[in-house]
């Protein structure tokens, strides 16, 4: 079976990645989603594949005897754009954010982490719902702008691109499906204004499409490279003061107009800082690297294990010299221990 990363409301996805699918039978480990094929979890995602042209009813609207249920009971993880948005409009830094309206959560075990909006304390509520709706409406997530679709993101083993289909989320409690409005999911997608949203969270979908797709071979990320996929992912602020740092700058050649807009372009730097983890997970340099500075800092990393080997060699040789001081040949203990012998 595929796996599945639940990036969704109310535990329903509005993006299943699968990383990867073939037509063969006798391959292990892989498969295609079929029709009959459903998700290892509990969902109300209809298991059919659809295209952009599939058409289906809705219509969401103040006065519809569900309005506000979906708000009420959240489990929405949110994309780097998605942060990058909601912080602007409230008008604070991305670490602020992250600590009023979110929590982290794992992808997978020791893997990737990903974000989740906060419930208002002691309930499954958004806390941007109010009487009135959304209060952050014309910034609101990608989850709650496709609802009520589902993205299905999906790449082959041996490819190196990904690609995208439909499903549609069908809840009890939603009426919008019983609408007399017939639309197709194209359509929805653009009224919604899924498109911005989707083209510029791309570079985060295929960084964790391809982590998921290569499994065992890329080996287990270290601590320090979570950390980096974490900071550009969800804290821009912080990653900006990274690459502003004079260490940073002095390691990548870029030109001038290149630093100005990384210094003053969210958009810039969250698209930059996917290329950085595409080159520190995976290897694909993008960015050049000063290659006098990378020869330098190896150098100086190589010094520094050298030096800690020293003081490490010269601790042991200290601890020798106190036994060697305490006890002589016959008392050491290999020897019997002392006594007894006059």
């Amino acid at each position: 079976m595929p796996e599945f990363m639940r990036c969704g409301r109310f535990s329903r996805p509005y993006l299943l990645a699968y990383p990867h699918q073939s037509d063969s039978a006798t391959n292990p480990g892989t498969s295609v989603m079929s029709d009959t094929m459903r998700p290892p979890f509990e969902s109300p995602v209809m298991p059919v594949q659809y295209q952009g042209n599939h058409t289906f009813n809705f219509r969401c609207y103040k006065g519809i005897g569900c309005f506000n249920a979906c708000c009420k009971s959240i489990d929405i993880t949110l994309t780097p754009y998605d942060i990058l948005r909601l912080k602007k409009r409230l008008g604070i830094t991305s670490a602020e954010f992250l600590r009023r309206y979110t929590f982290p959560y794992e992808m997978e075990k020791d893997g990737l982490a990903g974000v989740k909006l906060l419930p208002v304390e002691g309930t499954t509520q958004c806390q941007f719902m109010t009487d009135e709706g959304c209060s952050v409406y014309e910034d609101r997530p990608t989850a709650c702008r496709y609802y009520p679709v589902a993205l299905l993101s999906m790449r082959k083993q041996d490819e190196y691109i990904d690609t995208n289909s439909y499903a549609i989320v069908q809840e009890a409690h939603c009426l919008g499906h019983n609408e007399e409005r017939s639309l197709t999911i194209d359509e929805y997608r653009s009224e919604q204004g899924v498109d911005e949203y989707d083209e510029l969270a791309r570079g985060w979908r295929q960084l964790i499409l391809k982590k998921k797709s290569l499994g065992p071979a890329i080996g287990k990320p270290s601590k320090r490279s979570l950390q980096l996929f974490f900071l550009v992912c969800y804290n821009l602020d912080d990653f900006r003061a990274m690459t502003m740092s004079e260490g940073f700058r002095e390691g990548y050649e870029l030109s001038a107009e290149e630093w100005t807009r990384l210094e003053t372009d969210d958009v810039e730097l969250m698209q930059f800082g996917f290329r950085l983890l595409k080159q520190v997970l995976f290897g694909e340099v993008t960015i050049p690297v000063r290659a006098d500075v990378a020869e330098r800092r190896q150098a100086k990393l190589r010094a520094q294990w050298a030096a800690e080997e020293a003081v490490a060699a010269e601790r042991r040789k200290q601890q020798e010299d106190v036994y060697d001081a305490i006890f002589d040949e016959d008392c050491k203990p290999s020897a019997g221990g002392c006594g007894g012998n006059d």
